[in-house]
C-alpha cells in the first residue's frame, strides 16, 4: 500500500508540477513587469501569498502520499502585526522567505516532475520487477525536496513570530508601566500637591487675621507634605527600588518580603549579581507573587528561594494557602507569564485546590558585565 501511494505521488507530480511552474512564471513576469507601477509590487505580493497556498497544498499530498509531516511555517505578514501600516506590510510580504522557497519548489518541480512521470510511466510496464525500489529512490528525492524547500526554515521561523510576539509584550507592558506612573503621580502625590498649595494660599491669607488658624493650616500642610513624599518614595520604590541597585536581590526580597502581611522566610544563593534587567524583573515577579499572596492565598506562612543554576536564575514562591491559582484568574499571573517569556523565561504554577501553591520562575542568567 505504501508503495503504490509513492507511486501515486510521482505520477501526479506532472500536472502539479506543470501549474505550479506556469503561476510562478506568470506571477513574476507579470509582477516583474508592472513593478514599475503602482500595482506591481502588490501584485508580486499577492502572488507570494498565493504561492503560500501552494505550498500548503503540497504539505498536505506528501503527508498523505509520503508519509512526510511538516509543521506549517510561521504565518504571512499582515498589516496589523506591522504596526498597520499598508507599506510596511507589503515590505515584509516581499521578503517573505516561506514564500519566495515555495516560488523556487514550484519553478524547479517541473523538470523533476517530466522524470518521475516518465520513469513511472515506463516502470510500470517495463521494470515492474524493480518498480518499488525505483519508486522508493525517487519519493526519498521528494521527501528530501519537500523538507528542504518547504520547512528547512520554520524552526528560524517561528522563533521569530514568538521574538515579534514577545517585542510586543515588551511594549504593552512599558506602556502599561507608563499609564500606572502616570494615574499614581496624577491621583496621588499631584492631588496632594495641588491641596498643600491650596491650603498654603488660604494660610498666607489668613496670617495677618487670624495667626492661630493660619498655623493650624500650615499643621495640615506639613502633614500633607509628609503624605506626598511617603506617596512618592513608595512610587519610586515601584518603579526601581534602591535597595535592588544598592544592595542586589537578596536584599531587596528580604525588603519586599518583610512588607507581606504574610510572614516569608527568604533564601538567596547567587555567588554573583545577575545583569540589572535581570534583576529588575525578578524582583517584580517575586514582588507582585507576594502581594497575592497577601491578598488571595489565606496563607499562615510563605517563602521565597532564589538560586542560580548553570546559566538560568531560579525563582520558587510557596506558601500553604488554600490554593487555586491560575493563569486565568484575575491575579496578575498571565502578565507575569507574559513578561517573562518576553526574556526566554518560564512561569510554572503548580496550585492545586486546597493547596499549597508552589510558583517556579525561571530566567535566563546574565552577567552584570554583559548588561
Amino acid at each position: 500500500m505504501h508503495t503504490w501511494k509513492e507511486i501515486a505521488h510521482l505520477l501526479v507530480n506532472l500536472p502539479i508540477g506543470i501549474a505550479g511552474f506556469v503561476y510562478v512564471v506568470a506571477a513574476l513576469g507579470i509582477g516583474g513587469v508592472l513593478s514599475v507601477t503602482v500595482i506591481g509590487l502588490p501584485l508580486l505580493a499577492f502572488a507570494l501569498f498565493g504561492a503560500r497556498l501552494l505550498g500548503k497544498a503540497e504539505r498536505w499530498r506528501a503527508r498523505l502520499l509520503l508519509g512526510v509531516r511538516i509543521e506549517e511555517p510561521s504565518p504571512m505578514p499582515s498589516p496589523s502585526r506591522r504596526g498597520g501600516s499598508f507599506l510596511n506590510w507589503l515590505w515584509s510580504t516581499l521578503k517573505d522567505p516561506v514564500g519566495w522557497r515555495t516560488m523556487l519548489y514550484c519553478f524547479i518541480r517541473l523538470p523533476w516532475a517530466v522524470v518521475t512521470f516518465t520513469v513511472m510511466s515506463v516502470g510500470v510496464f517495463v521494470l515492474w520487477p524493480i518498480l518499488p525500489f525505483i519508486a522508493r529512490l525517487l519519493a526519498n528525492a521528494d521527501r528530501a525536496m519537500v523538507r528542504g524547500l518547504l520547512s528547512r526554515s520554520d524552526e528560524l521561523e517561528r522563533r521569530i513570530a514568538e521574538l515579534e510576539s514577545d517585542r510586543g509584550v515588551v511594549v504593552d507592558t512599558a506602556a502599561a508601566d507608563l499609564r500606572r506612573i502616570e494615574r499614581d503621580l496624577h491621583d496621588g502625590a499631584q492631588a496632594r500637591l495641588v491641596a498643600l498649595a491650596m491650603g498654603l494660599g488660604l494660610a498666607k491669607e489668613k496670617l495677618l487675621e487670624d495667626p492661630e488658624a493660619a498655623a493650624a493650616m500650615v499643621g495640615e500642610a506639613h502633614g500633607e507634605v509628609k503624605l506626598a513624599l511617603q506617596e512618592l518614595r513608595d512610587l519610586a520604590r515601584g518603579i526601581h527600588p534602591a535597595v535592588l541597585t544598592d544592595r542586589g536581590l537578596d536584599a531587596a526580597l528580604s525588603s519586599v518580603a518583610s512588607r507581606c502581611t504574610v510572614p516569608v522566610k527568604v533564601t538567596a544563593d547567587l555567588p554573583t549579581r545577575p545583569a540589572a534587567a535581570i534583576e529588575g524583573i525578578a524582583y517584580f515577579t517575586v514582588s507582585e507573587l507576594l502581594q497575592n499572596v497577601s491578598k488571595h492565598s489565606g496563607a499562615r506562612t510563605a517563602s521565597v528561594e532564589v538560586w542560580r543554576s548553570d546559566q538560568r536564575l531560579l525563582i520558587q514562591v510557596w506558601d500553604d494557602g488554600h490554593g487555586g491559582a491560575s493563569l486565568d484568574g484575575g491575579s496578575g499571573m498571565a502578565g507575569l507569564a507574559d513578561r517573562l517569556g518576553a526574556v526566554d523565561g518560564l512561569f510554572i504554577i503548580d496550585s492545586p485546590t486546597g493547596g499549597p501553591t508552589t510558583i517556579t520562575a525561571e530566567l535566563p542568567w546574565r552577567d552584570r558585565s554583559e548588561g
